[in-house]
């Protein structure tokens, strides 16, 4: 065997020597010396307990956390030590794909299993026995992955998208929103893309396009025929002073509006408060009214879902200000109760 033919089997020996360690073993499921040597015979790649302990040091100078147990009696068992993520961030990171709507059921196993290996083989077993199974409805769109790799993509490179959108009937069947000028075919929206945002167990696409002046979203699982173009990203107002982070927290359930600084009147009662601060965060000023009633101004988007959470905590918050905020909210709440009264 030549000298390049013999590093080559080399580099590939050691690679497959820190596979073998960092997908499987942790200080309570070493590898042992012969178990090693076994596995690279049965790959047909020559090994003996020199090679091993050479290899070995070799993972250990270039800065690879191998352990070693070399007890009395006994041949040297490895393993890799201390890892990137801990066992409870490992967890956190599979609950998360597991509760995520976007993620669909194939893609939720692929992910979950491979997110657990970051725990070490003998943890990693430990963590799929102890799923969770949420009761999660997951999208069915195969294809997000490849449309986050596109928007990604134009993100990076200042170019627009382009992508059809569908919304599905009562029949569970998808519709794609149509063209106005022929509506048997599908729509092509042409956007220009700003970021992409998780937020209640969704992915959203954050847009503008070159006709409105205002910044729409998209649910990324009902998007399909996501293209880069090669048309640069335009230049807007709106883009160029958007704050995705306002964005996201005057927005109520991912729906926009016009925005607005609401006052609101809310009960000074704990239980109370907490909704709040979870929905403004807690550097919300409070104003201490009385005993009982509390007033702090947010700024919000105006939409449907807004004025429902106004309405959702009855007595407990009142809109008093912009008036035309509080006509909507009376106006939401006689169109909700007209429909009781027929």
């Amino acid at each position: 065997m030549n000298k390049a033919a013999d590093k080559d089997i080399k580099r590939v020996r050691i690679l497959k020597l820190w596979e073998m360690l960092s997908r499987e073993t942790d200080s309570e499921r070493p590898l042992g010396t012969e178990e090693i040597i076994r596995r690279f015979q049965d790959m047909g790649i020559e090994c003996v307990r020199a090679t091993v302990y050479s290899d070995i040091k070799t993972l250990q100078k270039y800065g690879y956390e191998v352990m070693c147990n070399n007890g009395v009696g006994k041949s040297n068992e490895y393993f890799v030590g201390e890892r990137i993520f801990s066992v409870p961030e490992v967890q956190i990171l599979m609950n998360a794909v597991q509760a995520a709507n976007f993620v669909t059921e194939n893609k939720t196993t692929e992910l979950v299993n491979k997110v657990a290996q970051l725990a070490g083989g003998g943890q990693a077993d430990v963590l799929k026995q102890n799923i969770v199974e949420f009761s999660t409805v997951k999208s069915t769109n195969e294809k997000i992955y490849y449309s986050i790799n596109e928007i990604s993509t134009a993100i990076n490179n200042n170019k627009k998208i382009s992508f059809c959108y569908f919304d599905y009937n009562a029949n569970h069947e998808c519709i794609y929103r149509p063209e106005k000028e022929n509506p048997s075919k599908k729509r092509v929206y042409v956007v220009n893309p700003l970021a992409t945002v998780y937020k209640n167990d969704n992915y959203y696409l954050f847009c503008y396009s070159d006709n409105h002046d205002n910044i729409a979203q998209y649910r990324v699982d009902r998007m399909t025929d996501v293209d880069v173009l090669e048309e640069k990203r335009a230049q807007s107002k709106v883009a160029d002073n958007f704050d995705l982070a306002k964005h996201k927290k005057q927005m109520f359930d991912m729906y926009g509006g016009k925005e607005a600084t609401v006052t609101f009147r809310a009960s000074n009662d704990n239980k109370i408060l907490n909704i709040i601060f979870d929905r403004f965060g807690k550097e919300i000023n409070m104003y201490v009214i009385d005993f009982d009633t509390v007033e702090f101004a947010a700024e919000v988007q105006i939409s449907p879902t807004f004025l429902a959470w106004c309405c959702s905590l009855g007595s407990d918050l009142k809109v008093i200000a912009p008036n035309n905020v509080v006509d909507s909210v009376k106006e939401y709440l006689q169109m909700t109760l007209s429909q009781y009264d027929k």
